[in-house]
């Protein structure tokens, strides 16, 4: 993450222009999370007649919880979908963006070959795949809420990481797309290195919650996820040979891969 920070802050332009995005994006999910604000006290009321009858404190005790959890569920899912709507928004800035992050680390700039509409469409096809697992992950986490004690403590950190996996994913998206990597084999690179992924992602998720913050991390989490991408492929290159390129390419040595720069040297 503090990679792809440096990046943008070394290439100023680079960040006002990313920044676009994630302004129009802030201003429709504030809107939301006001609305979820003022309306969780009624969603939990409706959702829960047959406690109408409970005596005092209890009744508002049950209802409070109930109203503090969905407005939980409600903020856990803006974090995740909000980077995802925000490349959607922003995807002609974010590819120029993460282009030149290719172009300053060395090598060929890859290329989908895909129009913008057919770039957009996958990216919108995805980003509703995820949002379904998401969402089943948000569910299960909502109901082990309820455990006491590890209701409070361990889920809400489970929370953390799977948000911060799902967010790295939909960040290095648009440098895998490029590199005509697809969704389950984006997912399956990530897996195979989850610590690092959960490692970019949390801190993003954390700072996300800060109101405003998410928008100026946005150019520096999309330039770092460019250089996460680089490190993924190159290791798929080196433990994968032959990949996508139909060689036969031996145990030792990897056929190379049209499109892919040559990944850095370290990440950090």
């Amino acid at each position: 993450m503090l990679a792809g920070q440096r990046w943008v802050f070394g290439h100023g332009r680079w960040l006002g222009f990313g920044l676009l995005p994630g302004l129009v994006a802030l201003v429709l999910y504030v809107g939301a999370l006001i609305g979820l604000f003022h309306g969780a006290d009624d969603f939990t009321a409706w959702a829960t007649p047959f406690a109408s009858d409970w005596s005092s404190p209890w009744l508002d005790i049950f209802r409070g919880t109930l109203t503090a959890l969905v407005f939980a569920l409600g903020l856990f899912l803006a974090v995740i979908t909000f980077t995802a709507v925000t490349l959607l928004v922003g995807q002609p800035f974010y590819e120029s963006l993460s282009e030149q992050v290719d172009r300053t680390e060395g090598g060929e700039v890859p290329e989908s070959g895909r129009s913008l509409w057919e770039d957009l469409w996958i990216s919108a096809r995805d980003s509703l795949r995820l949002l379904l697992r998401v969402a089943l992950f948000g569910i299960l986490l909502f109901a082990l809420g309820f455990i006491p004690v590890i209701g409070q403590t361990v889920v809400p950190a489970i929370g953390f990481c799977v948000s911060g996996f799902f967010l790295t994913q939909e960040l290095t998206s648009v440098a895998l797309q490029r590199r005509r990597v697809d969704l389950d084999e984006q997912l399956t690179l990530l897996r195979g290195r989850r610590a690092l992924a959960i490692g970019f992602g949390v801190p993003l998720v954390l700072s996300f919650l800060v109101p405003f913050v998410a928008v100026f991390l946005m150019p520096g989490a999309v330039a770092g996820a460019t250089l996460m991408a680089r490190e993924l492929v190159g290791a798929d290159e080196e433990t994968t040979p032959g990949r996508e390129s139909g060689g036969k390419g031996g145990p030792d040595q990897a056929p190379p891969v049209p499109g892919f720069g040559p990944p850095p040297s370290s990440y950090a």
